[in-house]
């Protein structure tokens, strides 16, 4: 896969020649194959040396300095997300942990175009819920990087949203552009109007598709933790599917509206963890350890970009239709995201160049056919 041209200036200058190179060699493989498990990339790496070598080659390139998330990573996303945000424009920022045997993968991405890009991440050495201390270290950097921005954070229940609340809104006193906030809390929390005015969440009545938003209300017994916006929502049911339980929801923000349409792209992340895993590069084959999995995880983040810019790219040409079916009009789901029609698109390009010659005798058999395929060659020279 071809870099894009600001991928290529960015990295070629980060790295060194060699290390770009072989950097450049398993982000194509990882899209070919979709496979991050070591022993997979060095039985497909085209270097002529033994199957062992190429093994040792991989782990060494793991852990060089040189694939540091801060020093090579937060450069380039940011530079994406400066070409694909405004200066100033609202950040949708969202908290996610994904785990598998023993690996746990908490991580903080921004929301786009129904999927998500991830920003920084880390492997906690335990399993289970990240605690306070783990998830302000994941974010602190993260509001640094994106100052410029306004920052809507959101978060579902694992994320102990009182007390990781109350500290954004102390950083959001000082910080250059404001600090949102929305993360969804357990049913069991109290809120507290006054010494004599408190219930938990559970016992509040509710309404499907009504809802009850109160500002400026304590949250949980314990004292010292200032007040908030809360909603209580109940979705309605829908296609005879209904909702579990009820979204209880404190915030920052004012308008209730806003606050159930942010929570609801909260979903990207899901996506783009089901395109990490099983949708995509096969994560959860990998048995590397923590640091070497951080970097895995990192080629897989410049892949997964790529591949959903240039999926983006190839929609806005028009030239879907050559890579995967269109949604129909009446259809509410759309049916391949960016990054799919991007990943596949340059599979289509591979298999071109495997087999061109194969395709020009069946050209030339079929030529009542020429103009459409003329068409076709235009939209494969203009994706590779």
């Amino acid at each position: 896969m071809d870099f894009l041209p600001f991928y290529q200036d960015y990295l070629q200058n980060a790295l060194s020649k060699s290390k770009f190179l072989l950097l450049r060699i398993l982000i194509w493989l990882l899209q070919v194959h979709k496979q991050v498990r070591i022993e997979r990339l060095a039985a497909y790496l085209p270097l002529p040396i033994l199957y062992e070598s190429r093994r040792k080659k991989i782990q060494r390139f793991l852990v060089e300095p040189c694939l540091s998330l801060v020093l090579l990573w937060f450069p380039l996303i940011k530079l994406i997300v400066e070409r694909e945000f405004k200066p100033g424009s609202r950040l949708t920022l969202v908290l996610d942990r994904t785990q598998w045997q023993d690996k746990n993968v908490f991580m903080i991405s921004v929301v786009w175009r129904k999927r998500a890009f991830p920003i920084y991440w880390q492997i906690l050495e335990k399993k289970g819920s990240s605690n306070v201390k783990e998830q302000i270290a994941l974010i602190r950097p993260v509001l640094k990087l994106f100052a410029d921005y306004e920052l809507l954070i959101l978060g579902d229940r694992e994320f102990h949203g009182v007390e990781l609340s109350y500290w954004l809104k102390k950083r959001n006193r000082t910080a250059k552009n404001p600090i949102y906030f929305a993360f969804r809390e357990r049913k069991n929390v109290y809120i507290r109007r006054s010494k004599k005015n408190q219930k938990r969440f559970q016992d509040l009545t509710l309404t499907p598709g009504v809802k009850v938003f109160e500002k400026n209300i304590f949250i949980t017994k314990q004292k010292g933790f200032g007040r908030f916006n809360v909603l209580a929502y109940q979705k309605r049911k829908y296609r005879n599917h209904q909702e579990e339980e009820p979204w209880f929801i404190i915030t920052n923000l004012d308008n209730p509206s806003e606050v159930i349409k942010y929570y609801k792209i909260r979903g990207g992340i899901e996506a783009m963890f089901r395109d990490y895993k099983s949708g995509g590069y096969n994560l959860e084959g990998s048995k590397a350890n923590i640091h070497r999995l951080t970097n895995l995880i990192l080629l897989i983040a410049i892949a997964y970009t790529l591949s959903a810019l240039k999926g983006k790219s190839i929609k806005n040409r028009g030239y879907q239709k050559y890579i995967s079916r269109l949604t129909e009009p009446k259809r509410q789901v759309r049916r391949h995201s960016e990054f799919w029609v991007g990943l596949y698109g340059q599979s289509w390009v591979l298999a071109w160049d495997f087999c061109y010659l194969f395709v020009e005798q069946i050209m030339r058999i079929n030529l009542h056919k020429i103009n459409e395929y003329n068409r076709g060659l235009k939209a494969l020279s203009a994706i590779s």
